[in-house]
């Protein structure tokens, strides 16, 4: 392998990504437009759930369970006074995610010690946020009522009411439970395979196109040469890529960085590599940019985000699916990051999904070379 011709092939390939500025200020801007929309847009955290309250005792006990509600943070409450017809109406027209109907006779049931019931509603189009808003609920009327039964012996001269079970829990490595610090980690994955894949599938299929790659073919260039000349310049902009993923992440949105930058930044390249390598090979299969482009959607993109963990957690897939996902690189690349980012983990936790991705990197380089080999011979 020739030095001189790899440095050509790399200065050519770097001088066109900067002298085409639009698809270069894609290529930075992506990541920033990404990081802004999904840290800030999407969220998994569930709260501030629009509820209405239906209070039919007007007492100062249903009046109490109605304040505990609205002094939640996951509720955002707000009272009806026409009825079931308001409670209906407003879960209909999606004012109201769910309703709480406090009947006549709560308090005089609190205060002779039996069993006082409270009615939930809940718009079960969203069955996750549902779910989710059930148990809130179900928790703050339960706290509410302990209370007001330990008010009702403590009058009657009764012991202190024990819970049957102390429950501690302890959260371990997002100790704020927000779901931005899962979420931005992940989206470094995605955001490379869409950088590394998407513009290099295009790459050699541009020159067939633009009819420049049989002025390569007169050369003394050769395959491997012409693959990682074009494989550097778009690896450093994957590493600029990355860099202002990491800055935007940790700086803006207060992601806690555990790890090592060391381990994150030789994991990213090989991922990145590998990625890269794929483009190319799709590139030089395809020979059209519209083809490769396709292609590098359908193999790349959307297995990154839909089966790699980013968003959707495998464990919930269907049994096929999780097999499927298996043989997605980012899926690996996702687990990475998470254990570099929010728990600290070093090589020895981490060194299987790594060893995938080596192997994975070094099967993609040698496709891509021998096709490329194959339609320049």
């Amino acid at each position: 392998m020739n030095r001189r011709r790899l440095k050509a092939v790399f200065r050519k390939e770097l001088l066109h990504i900067v002298r085409d500025w639009r698809s270069l200020a894609m290529a930075l801007a992506v990541p920033m437009a990404l990081l802004v929309l999904f840290g800030y847009a999407l969220t998994l955290d569930v709260d501030r759930i629009p509820t209405v309250v239906y209070d039919q005792d007007g007492t100062a006990e249903s009046r109490g369970l109605a304040e505990r509600l609205r002094g939640s943070r996951f509720f955002q409450v707000s009272g009806v006074r026409g009825g079931y017809p308001d409670v209906v109406r407003a879960l209909d027209e999606g004012r109201a995610l769910m309703a709480v109907v406090i009947p006549r006779g709560y308090a005089r049931s609190v205060a002779a010690g039996e069993s006082a019931k409270v009615q939930v509603l809940l718009d079960g189009s969203d069955s996750n946020t549902a779910s989710i808003a059930a148990g809130y609920a179900e928790a703050v009327v339960m706290a509410h009522s302990m209370e007001l039964r330990q008010k009702w012996l403590e009058r009657r001269g009764a012991g202190k009411l024990e819970p049957p079970a102390d429950l501690r829990p302890r959260v371990l490595y997002n100790n704020a439970m927000q779901s931005r610090n899962f979420i931005v980690p992940g989206l470094i994955a995605v955001i490379l395979m869409i950088i590394a894949s998407l513009l290099t599938s295009l790459t050699v299929a541009r020159e067939w196109e633009n009819g420049t790659m049989e002025q390569l073919l007169a050369t003394p260039l050769r395959p491997a040469e012409l693959l990682l000349g074009k494989l550097g310049a778009y690896f450093v902009l994957g590493v600029a890529d990355t860099a202002i993923a990491l800055v935007l992440g940790v700086g803006i949105f207060g992601v806690p960085m555990r790890g090592s930058y060391l381990l994150l930044a030789l994991t990213s390249g090989l991922f990145l590599f590998g990625a890269l390598c794929w483009g190319i090979f799709l590139s030089t299969v395809a020979r059209s940019q519209l083809l490769a482009y396709q292609a590098s959607l359908i193999t790349s993109f959307l297995p990154s985000f839909l089966l790699s963990g980013f968003v959707f957690a495998i464990e919930n897939m269907p049994f096929v699916v999780q097999q499927i996902s298996r043989i997605v690189p980012a899926r690996y690349f996702v687990t990475i990051l998470h254990g570099i980012f929010l728990k600290g983990a070093g090589l020895e936790v981490l060194w299987t999904p790594a060893l995938i991705l080596l192997v994975y990197a070094g099967i993609v380089f040698s496709v891509a070379r021998r096709k490329l080999r194959q339609k320049i011979a």
